[in-house]
């Protein structure tokens, strides 16, 4: 194979590795060019490579994506062979009947591809909504602040992170292995939320501490342990918590991902930041950095102008075009830095 072709082979095999593993919507899988190359080759390696960084992937063996999910690429994928070739590929049958036999989970997994090599992996509820929340699944504007956490490590290094509305957590994941923060409290007020959010923390290789507690001193040691944040789980209801509580997290920096969806959650999350900005009295102004997808305009502009009369200063953050992660075609985003 010219080097050329290798490398466009490399490529196709990165995007299904990296959408396959993150368990994105099968249209988005760059199907045609798989197609194409299959019908320029006489043999089938490419579909076994493809198996191989997608259903055989070790990620994908300890931690599996829905097995409904599985079940469709693995009949695209035959599709696809049986278009070009007149022999049957036996691995991708076994594969397939193997898939028919694993029973269908309310939970799967999804796992996220890092820079260095090492990957977030997080239990999700398979139903976008379940329990009641939106928070058990990962959306598009935490792949984006993630996106630009990596492109901007320094914002979290040797400093205290307060996430509002982690969610499944892959953001603060994501800057706990790579930006080295101090310590790192994710938060969320739905109880099924959290006991997942706790969940995928200790899946990749965290610790949790028991409540909100000051950072740690690591003794000065070379273990891995010394390098890890101090990690908290809080039950954070931005309608009912007091400026004490917010206080007791004594954060340097403020993140959050796609929480502006309703007028009253918007509502909610600018009275929080205001007190947050409260807490600080004397001490050095706190940024907060608020990613989102942008689905409805007059929703972020809600959001701007109520900044505007908490007295909270804001700033577009300029778009970044690193694609780490697989989005939605049609996702468009935003990120405001504010100043507390």
């Amino acid at each position: 194979m010219a080097p050329e072709e290798s490398a466009d082979a490399a490529g196709l095999l990165q995007s299904f590795e990296r959408r396959f593993l993150a368990a994105r919507a099968l249209r988005s899988f760059p199907w045609q060019s798989l197609e194409e190359k299959l019908r320029d080759s006489s043999d089938s390696q490419l579909l076994l490579d493809v198996l191989q960084k997608t259903v055989k992937h070790p990620l994908c063996v300890k931690h599996p994506p829905s097995a409904k999910f599985m079940r469709c690429f693995l009949s695209e994928l035959i599709k696809k062979h049986e278009a070009v070739h007149a022999e049957p590929l036996d691995e991708l049958y076994e594969a397939l009947a193997e898939v028919l036999t694993t029973e269908e989970s309310t939970q799967c997994h999804r796992s996220y591809l890092l820079p260095s090599g090492e990957a977030v992996t997080l239990s999700e509820s398979t139903a976008l909504v379940s329990h009641g929340t939106t928070g058990l699944v990962t959306w598009d504007a935490a792949l984006y602040l993630t996106e630009w956490a990596v492109e901007n490590p320094a914002t979290f290094t040797d400093r205290t992170v307060l996430e509002l509305g982690s969610g499944a957590g892959l953001t603060g994941l994501a800057i706990c292995k790579l930006c080295r923060p101090k310590a790192y409290v994710f938060s969320d007020c739905h109880s099924q939320v959290l006991e997942q959010l706790q969940g995928n923390v200790l899946l990749n290789g965290l610790s949790v501490e028991p409540g909100v507690t000051p950072p740690r001193q690591h003794p000065g040691c070379d273990t891995p342990d010394s390098e890890k944040p101090t990690v908290t789980v809080a039950q954070l209801d931005w309608d009912l918590v007091t400026a004490p509580q917010l206080s007791a997290f004594q954060p340097d920096i403020v993140i959050a991902a796609d929480v502006l969806y309703c007028p009253e959650t918007i509502l909610s999350l600018v009275a929080v930041l205001q007190t947050l900005s409260a807490c600080r009295k004397d001490r050095s102004a706190l940024d907060a950095y608020i990613a989102f997808t942008i689905r409805n305009l007059e929703t972020c502009q809600l959001f701007t102008a109520e900044l505007g009369r908490a007295g909270i200063r804001w700033e577009a953050v300029p778009r970044h075009d690193q694609k780490l992660f697989p989005y939605e075609v049609l996702s468009e985003m935003g990120m405001l830095k504010l100043t507390l």
